[in-house]
């Protein structure tokens, strides 16, 4: 990993990305589970060891339209609606000491008050885990490259429905915005 340099991963907060029932359901994630939530939890109590910013990040919409997609406007079709079992994060998850942070599209940065909550923490990196690494955390990455916050994804607690194309975002996150997959073990010791 050429653009791991932990050195200069200071003041980092954990970002845990759209960690709900709904993004479970197909079989493709729901194999990826267990493993993804492990990890997740690992690198949860570690921050919680050290005191460090954990933010839960939550994909919500409203029954009334008012927050869909354009695709899901085109296809009249809503999802994860505020309230229901589908938009709940996983009970499995420790997300204790978590600041919740909605959102009604992919980039956790748009139209939410993260970067305001970051500054305020005097954030200047993210550790990035959740689903689903080539669409959500991608666009949250590629936001916070443009707003200089240096990005870790937590390579053993992303996953995605398809692996290869997985493979092909983590390995242009590297190359382009110096956002390297970093192993959960590699990240504790950072988070010390």
């Amino acid at each position: 990993m050429r653009s791991w340099k932990p050195e200069l991963f200071s003041r980092p907060a954990l970002v845990m990305i759209d960690m709900q029932n709904a993004f479970f359901e197909t079989p493709a994630l729901e194999q990826q589970r267990r493993q993804v939530t492990e990890q997740c939890n690992m690198l949860l109590k570690e921050a919680r060891k050290h005191d460090l910013l954990i933010v839960n990040v939550c994909t919500i919409h409203q029954r009334d339209k008012s927050t869909w997609t354009l695709s899901m406007l085109e296809d009249d079709q809503g999802f994860l609606f505020e309230g229901t079992e589908q938009a709940q994060h996983l009970n499995e998850l420790d997300l204790s000491r978590a600041v919740d942070v909605i959102k009604h599209r992919d980039s956790a940065f748009w139209q939410t008050g993260l970067d305001g909550l970051l500054h305020f923490h005097r954030i200047r990196s993210l550790i990035l885990a959740g689903v689903a690494s080539d669409s959500c955390m991608a666009a949250t990455a590629e936001v916070a490259f443009a707003a200089n916050y240096r990005v870790a994804v937590a390579k053993q607690a992303v996953a995605s429905e398809d692996p290869n194309f997985e493979k092909t975002t983590l390995l242009q996150m590297e190359t382009l915005h110096r956002q390297p997959a970093v192993n959960t073990e590699s990240l504790i010791k950072a988070m010390s």
